[in-house]
């Protein structure tokens, strides 16, 4: 059976905030930038295979949208 305790309770070990910030901003980061990724990719391939742009039409779109998208992003 459970103790009854009639105190204050440790439930764990004191915050560190300046690590939870840090890994925060880190993980914001990775999601963006993948987000840009794969959408630079669709627009490639919506490019390249559906517009008829072909292979370097969509390559060049790819790298067009990713450049512009780490600028704004940046």
């Amino acid at each position: 059976m459970a103790e009854l305790n009639n105190g204050p309770v440790e439930l764990g070990a004191e915050m560190d905030y300046a690590e939870h910030e840090k890994t925060y901003n880190m993980f914001l980061g990775l999601t963006k930038y993948c987000t840009l990724g794969c959408a630079a990719i669709l627009v490639g391939m919506t490019a390249g295979l559906l517009g008829g742009a072909g292979f370097i039409g969509g390559t060049l779109a790819m790298i067009i949208v990713a450049a512009i998208g780490y600028y704004l992003l940046k």
